[in-house]
């Protein structure tokens, strides 16, 4: 019997396999005939308010940041009322002493602490997003920051003993007194260092840091922070600078722990070493209650002059010291958090990745 040419049953199975996986294959919105799918709608062009407001990821950055000004002014409105109305139309005037700083810097703390809380309801975020978990509260960073920040003062003052200028005195305090002083310091330096670091790196810093970048947006917050230091009685341009340099070195301990909580412990220590514990001018301003009578003499490039410590050439060099110590101890950048950075913001935001 003979075989006919056109037809056999392996040709046929395979045309028809090759025909059906040809089908799945084809995209969707193609006809099963192999038709081309028809031309994507083209998206409606944008309004200039929304090239204003938005950007890739949502609203843009800096109107997230005008969002968290306007109800800090609120909040701070609402305190300012407070203090009236307690002190009968003039708020109290208590002066540059650990009473007038523990009202003043708690307050300021807890205004930027709940104006952050109200951000993260509206970003879905938490506060420890913005730089102060709750769960490494005076953990292991917080501790290892307050012993440097005290020993970074006492090298610093050290040196001007060294170089002649500087002399520890004697005791200004003694018994319980100096207990009883050390740790009313202690309370107010302490929200100090909360006050200064979550104002200005907490929610600040994180929000321009997604718009900006980490880098750009430390170095014009930490202008800020120096400039606004010249608002205390005494401070000197050098002061200033010298407090920037501090806050850009704060910059750097948040980039390399990712959170502030070094950063509170070493202001904290830094500020109570100066004030209470040595007793020598800090921004400008001697305060009451401190533990030693110390004296300053000779150039006042070296001694600060009236800002203190803090105003001297030597103190730059310290910084820089720290800023070599931090570096080569912690070497990995850990901040911004790429999950904080991902967070479903009901307002959207601008994404950055972190970098080394």
């Amino acid at each position: 019997m003979s075989q006919r040419s056109d037809w056999s049953p392996p040709v046929v199975c395979g045309a028809m396999f090759s025909k059906m996986f040809s089908e799945m294959a084809a995209p969707e919105g193609t006809g099963r005939a192999g038709g081309a799918a028809p031309p994507p709608a083209s998206p409606e062009p944008e309004s200039v308010d929304q090239r204003i407001l938005m950007g890739p990821n949502g609203i843009r950055a800096g109107w997230r940041l005008l969002i968290f000004a306007a109800v800090v002014f609120v909040l701070f409105a609402i305190f300012g009322i407070v203090l009236r109305a307690v002190g009968h139309g003039k708020p109290p005037n208590l002066g540059f002493g650990y009473q007038g700083i523990i009202v003043g810097d708690g307050a300021v703390f807890g205004i930027f602490l709940l104006a952050s809380w109200i951000m993260t309801r509206i970003e879905r975020r938490t506060v420890g997003d913005y730089g102060l978990p709750p769960r490494k509260a005076f953990g292991k960073r917080f501790w290892q920051g307050a012993i440097i920040g005290f020993v970074a003062m006492t090298v610093l003052l050290s040196s001007l003993r060294l170089a002649g200028v500087f002399n520890f005195g004697s005791f200004a305090l003694h018994g319980a007194a100096i207990w009883k002083y050390g740790a009313l310091w202690g309370i107010a330096f302490l929200l100090v260092g909360f006050a200064e670091e979550y104002s200005v790196r907490g929610y600040p810093l994180f929000t321009l840091t997604t718009g900006l970048g980490f880098w750009p947006a430390a170095v014009l917050l930490s202008l800020c922070f120096g400039a606004l230091h010249l608002g205390n009685g005494g401070e000197s341009w050098i002061g200033a600078l010298g407090a920037g340099s501090a806050g850009f070195l704060f910059c750097f301990i948040l980039r390399r722990t990712g959170d502030l909580w070094m950063a509170v412990g070493f202001h904290m220590s830094w500020d109570w070493a100066e004030t209470f514990f040595y007793g020598v001018p800090d921004s400008g301003q001697i305060a009451p209650g401190h533990m030693l009578n110390p004296s300053f003499h000779g150039a006042k490039i070296l001694t600060g002059g009236s800002v203190g410590p803090e105003g001297s050439i030597l103190c730059f060099v310290v910084l820089a010291l720290c800023w070599i110590f931090f570096h080569f101890w912690l070497p990995e950048a850990k901040y911004p958090n790429p999950a904080a950075l991902r967070a479903h913001s009901r307002l959207g935001a601008e994404q950055v990745q972190p970098s080394a």
